[in-house]
Parts: structure tokens; sequence; C-alpha cells
């Protein structure tokens, strides 16, 4: 495998989005999430949801003094490089520049905040808070000036506030080794971005009205949000939570658990759609031979034993014949079995590729497959939502809600209440998303 370099891979599909003529929006009338507007909140979402799985496990692994802090903490800055193009696009140069300085600055406390923990430096610790503030003071005042009142300061300030307190938690809660409240945070925490996201992409949309006819949270494009949520949710968790197993860190089933907190919101949403049965099938293709097998092969690199290692990976392999034919069947051929097996081989391969290379001591790969993999899982929304928009176009009318359309994010309360039928669905999203990407990669490698 060629060396990777740790930078730039996203896309501003932002940029894009503003550049698709607005008479290509939806001319038929008929409800999508393929609007410059839902391309707009599709990635924000990604790029703030992955700042934040960025910053809490950079900190982490700098409280750990792991050999690959360092690069972890280089991946969290070159995400805050990858959104200046995307704000660039929006308001110019100068409103680009700015934004870079406050948003990238802002990571610089994360290092203070791991110093003052290893060190006990309560005045450290003072400090930073009072970064931080001065942060949310300064960026809620450039969002509001930005977007020219659409996101007023004090709503964004509240949304950051409430961002850097739940930073902060899952790391005080690691560093204080109480794990089960540290990763409910992360959870809780992860979902909050995609409230910011909204947020802010309602903010443009509205300043905008000449460049997004359509509003970024149309039911269509809610259901593209949400499914993004799940599906990011999913490789992070299963990307760390094999780095933990490796190091037999202590907190290693509290990421499990919040792996199988994942995992039962598929499940319910499947069952939503398919009923019981169908969420019982599900759940057994899942596990047994998808996450347990992820398991399976780091417990086996521990040992060094090769052919158990081997066996696991051909679990994997059997778990993407398994669950693409599941797919296929479930949706009466609309997600054809070979083209989900394709997918979900290559969804696979992030995962153990940024395994892999972290076992063999390589950081700067590690990273790299990883920021790879979480962008390959986001989006997932857009091809699954638009299959069961049109499908149920009359559940999508943008004048008003579906009776049971789910909030942004799955967190708390919202995570019981949310219409799982779409929730659940990303998983066949992600199945077709991903097999349209890969289909471009081998594309563009040839």
């Amino acid at each position: 495998m060629k060396k990777k370099t740790l930078n730039k891979i996203v896309a501003p599909a932002l940029a894009l989005g503003l550049l698709v003529p607005v008479n290509a929006q939806a001319a038929d009338h008929m409800p999508t999430a393929s609007t410059p507007a839902g391309d707009l909140r599709a990635t924000l979402d990604q790029l703030l949801s992955e700042h934040y799985v960025l910053a809490v496990t950079s900190m982490m692994k700098g409280y750990d003094e792991a050999a690959d802090a360092a690069v972890a903490d280089q991946a969290l800055d070159q995400n805050a490089l990858d959104m200046t193009p995307a704000i660039s696009s929006i308001y110019g140069e100068e409103g680009g520049m700015k934004f870079e300085e406050i948003f990238r600055g802002h990571n610089d406390y994360s290092a203070d905040f791991v110093e003052a923990a290893k060190s006990e430096n309560k005045e450290l610790r003072m400090e930073a808070e009072a970064e931080v503030d001065e942060f949310v003071e300064e960026f809620s005042t450039f969002l509001d000036a930005a977007t020219e009142g659409n996101l007023p300061k004090d709503a964004a300030a509240d949304a950051l506030e409430l961002h850097e307190d739940q930073v902060l938690s899952v790391f005080d809660n690691y560093v204080e080794g109480d794990y089960e409240e540290a990763y409910m945070t992360f959870r809780e925490g992860y979902k909050h971005m995609f409230n910011i996201s909204k947020a802010l992409s309602g903010a443009i949309v509205t300043q905008m009205p000449d460049k997004f006819t359509t509003g970024a949270d149309t039911p269509a494009v809610e259901l593209r949000s949400t499914l993004n949520s799940l599906a990011g949710e999913h490789f992070a968790l299963a990307a760390i939570g094999m780095q933990k197993g490796y190091d037999q860190a202590e907190d290693y089933d509290y990421v499990t658990w919040a792996e199988d907190q994942n995992t039962l919101d598929f499940k319910a949403a499947i069952a939503s759609v398919y009923g019981d049965e169908g969420a019982a099938q599900f759940e057994k293709v899942w596990n047994s031979d998808h996450i347990t097998a992820q398991g399976d092969i780091v417990a086996a690199t521990l040992e060094g034993d090769e052919a158990k290692i081997e066996d696991a990976r051909m679990k994997l392999d059997q778990f993407a014949v398994d669950f693409s034919t599941f797919l296929d069947a479930a949706t009466e051929g609309n997600l054809p079995q070979a083209a989900g097996e394709e997918a979900i081989k290559q969804h696979e391969a992030l995962v153990l590729d940024t395994f892999d290379q972290y076992v063999a001591g390589d950081a700067e790969a590690a990273w790299m497959s990883f920021r790879e993999g979480y962008a390959f899982m986001f989006g997932v929304g857009e091809t699954l939502g638009n299959a069961i928009v049109t499908q149920m176009p009359d559940k999508f009318e943008e004048t008003m809600m579906p009776e049971e359309m789910p909030e942004t994010g799955l967190g708390g309360a919202q995570e019981q209440s949310m219409n799982s039928l779409y929730a659940g669905l990303a998983v066949l999203g992600g199945i077709l998303l991903a097999f349209v990407t890969l289909r471009k990669r081998k594309v563009s490698e040839q």
C-alpha cells in the first residue's frame, strides 16, 4: 500500500454545492435530499462532527502520551484547515481566513487542558478555560456578523459553550477513570455537532435565498443528516475501539458499549421497517460476523495468531455476503447483493487499514485511513434518503414535516422518539453510497 500523507482528504462539497445552478434544484418540484442546502448541511455535518471526534480522541491520546498523539493532533488541525475553503466559498477569502484564525486557533487549547491534567496545574487549567470563553465570545461574534444576524450571537454562544463543555466533560471523566460517563457524554457531544451544523447551515440558507431556494431543514435533508450521523458514529467507534482493544486500555469495554448502543439504534430502525423478526436477523448478522469479528482480530493480533486473524477476516468477508444478501432480500432487489457486498468490503477494508497501520506503528497512515474511512461513511443519507423520498414523496413534502419525522441527531430523548424507519435505513444507504464512491475511486486510479 502506498504511503499516505496526513493532508487534506476532504473535498469541500460545500463549495460545490454553491456552484450548482439554482434551477438544478428539484426542477420537477419533487422532494429530494440532493439540494445545495442539503449539500451545505451535509458538509458541515461531516467536518464539525469529525472535529469533535478528533478533539476528544487527541486529548485522550495526549493525556496517555500515546505514540500517535501528535499525529492525531495533526489530523485535528487538518480538519480545521479543510473547513477554510468551504467558508471562503461563501464569505470570500477574508472571511475564510478570519474563520481559520479563530477556529483553528481554538484547537491549541486542547494541549493546555491535557498538560494541566497531567501536571495537576490548576492555574494552567483556569487559563485554558479563560481561552475557551474568549473563543466562544469571538467565534459567536464572527458567526453573528458573517450571517448578518441569521445566527444570533447568543444562540451561537450557547451552542458553542455546550460543545466545549461536552469536550471537556469527556476528557475530565476519562482522566478520572469514569469511563461510563465519558462515553455517554461522547455520544451526546457527537450528536450536538449536528445541531450546530443545522443552525449554521440554516442561517446561511436564510441569508442567501438567491443561492438556496430550498431549506436546510426540509424533511428530506433532515433525513439525510440523521442517516449520516448514525453511519459516521459507527465508523468512529469501530476504529477507536479496535485501537483501544489492542492497547488493552481500561476504557475499551466502554467504547464497545457505545458501539453496542449504536447497533441498537440500527436494530430499532430495522424493526420499524422489517418487524421484530427482521431486526433479530439484522442484529445476528451485524454482531456475529461483524462487530464480534473485529474484536476477534484485536485479540488474535495480541496473541500473534495469524490463523485466527485470517479466520476473523474471513468472517468479515462472510458478513459482507450475508448482510448484502439480507439487504437485497429486504429491499426486494433495490439494493443489489453484488453492489452491497463490494461496498461493505470497502468499508471493512478502511476499518482494518486504520487498525493494521496503527499496530504497525505507522500513525500517519493510520490517521489518514481514519479520516478516509470516516468520510467514506459520510453522505450515507443522500443516496438512501433520496430512495426513501422517491418512494414516499407524500411524506417529504417541503411545506410540512412528516408526522413521524425524526428530530435532528439521535441523542437522549430524541434518540428514543425518532422515526427509526428513516434512521435504520442508513445501513442500506451506506451500502449504495459506498459502492458509488468505490467505483469512482477505482476509475480515478486507472
